[in-house]
């Protein structure tokens, strides 16, 4: 093909010209002797006493038509197996499987339909959860973790993938790699998470549901190691936190070193064969990585509950018929003092808030404010996240945020979804 120069206006009759259609070759013979027999009436009826001469290559043009009738019937049945010839490659090409209509026409087609490649879609990509497929769900840590059972809550039957990092369970989603993720916000006993809340901001995920875990920590340790051998225990920061108080009462004054999660922690130690070292996980990842607990429920606080959060590319349509709670992040360009209205917008309208968040403003973190009287002062920016039962669909939210907006500069609802109404405290001990 030849090359389009950037300003040439490709159209439909530029890329696929009609050919002239091609004639029966048996009716081609019928034209030629019809034709022939013509002829010899015409020279007759001139000449009576002339016969036909033997043809002459002088008489004959090429690619043209001869002078005499023999060189003519020539030329026919040279077109004519031509003909023949151009109907036995078409045949053998598909025939009149290759033939297409195009404004009525029909064409050729350069390239046989079956051999074009597939245009890609969507579900090419990421087949969508349907009867029989299975869900998608990444989590932050390895199997054992809590937040794979987190997963297994939220989504009975899915398939859970493990991801290294929080941000990095954002990005599976967000590149069609999974179909949902299950994330830690919260915890009774270590608090918020913030990375998770930042993380929040950052991408364009909707909060879609929330599950809360009881959480059951365990003392692990390899086979045959008792408690006084060990000098060393490691774990997730918030778990380390979360048994402060019970290994300090189980004589455990050793070194305690922070990882990346509970499970990873019980998989560093049954890998590494370390019999100086405990890890602080869960039943489950004593099972997977064949260690012995050692200890069992050394959390401080028997309700020991985290609270996750469930993330999609599309946000799911509020409802009224069952408890919904609403997720929002807003900031202002004049700092906190806006705090008291927006707070005042919800308890006007009598709405519940459950959680409140201030975070640092990463793209303003601090705010010059000048004073005759005292000079610069420096005052630090937030970005604050608020919790609130209530659903989008609810007309008493909807005037809320209404009226926060006119309050703030930024305004971002997180997620409207389904509240978790596990009963609280839980029936019992979960040993996960």
């Amino acid at each position: 093909m030849q090359s389009l120069a950037p300003s040439s206006t490709i159209s439909m009759k530029s890329i696929m010209r009609t050919p002239t259609p091609l004639p029966n070759p048996h009716r081609l013979a019928f034209t030629i002797q019809s034709a022939a027999s013509r002829f010899d009436s015409a020279a007759n009826a001139t000449n009576p006493a002339v016969t036909p001469a033997v043809p002459s290559t002088n008489n004959f043009t090429p690619g043209g038509v001869g002078k005499n009738r023999t060189d003519w019937q020539s030329s026919c049945a040279i077109l004519a197996s031509k003909v023949v010839s151009q109907q036995q490659n078409t045949e053998k090409t598909g025939g009149a499987d290759n033939i297409t209509v195009v404004n009525g026409h029909k064409t050729l087609d350069l390239v046989p339909v079956e051999k074009t490649p597939k245009p890609l879609t969507i579900t090419d990509l990421s087949p969508a959860p349907m009867h029989g497929s299975t869900l998608r769900v990444a989590y932050q840590g390895v199997p054992g973790a809590y937040s794979e059972a987190a997963a297994g809550k939220a989504y009975p039957e899915c398939e859970a993938i493990p991801c290294d990092q929080f941000e990095v369970a954002f990005q599976a989603v967000e590149l069609w790699i999974a179909d949902r993720a299950v994330l830690p916000v919260e915890n009774s006993l270590g608090g918020s998470i913030h990375r998770n809340y930042d993380l929040l901001l950052r991408h364009r995920l909707h909060i879609v549901g929330e599950v809360q875990l009881p959480v059951h920590h365990c003392l692990l340790a390899l086979p045959g190691v008792r408690k006084e051998y060990i000098n060393r225990v490691i774990s997730h920061p918030q778990a380390l936190a979360q048994c402060e108080l019970t290994l300090t009462k189980l004589g455990l004054n050793v070194t305690r070193e922070a990882v990346d999660d509970t499970a990873g922690a019980a998989e560093f130690v049954a890998a590494n064969n370390l019999r100086d070292t405990a890890a602080i996980a869960s039943a489950r990842a004593a099972e997977l990585y064949n260690l012995n607990i050692i200890a069992d429920g050394i959390q401080d606080d028997s309700s020991n509950i985290t609270r996750f959060v469930m993330l999609a590319r599309e946000p799911i349509i509020p409802r009224t018929d069952r408890p919904f709670k609403t997720s929002i992040v807003f900031a202002h360009d004049k700092g906190t003092s806006v705090l008291f209205k927006v707070l005042s917008a919800f308890a006007f309208r009598n709405i519940s808030l459950t959680k409140i968040e201030s975070r640092p403003h990463r793209n303003r973190p601090i705010r010059l404010v000048d004073d005759a009287n005292v000079g610069t002062a420096k005052h630090f920016e937030y970005m604050f996240y608020v919790d609130f039962e209530a659903s989008m669909a609810d007309v008493r939210a909807q005037n809320a945020l209404a009226e926060v907006q006119e309050f703030t500069s930024f305004l971002r609802v997180l997620g409207s979804y389904p509240m978790d109404m596990t009963p609280w405290p839980p029936q019992g001990k979960a040993k996960l």
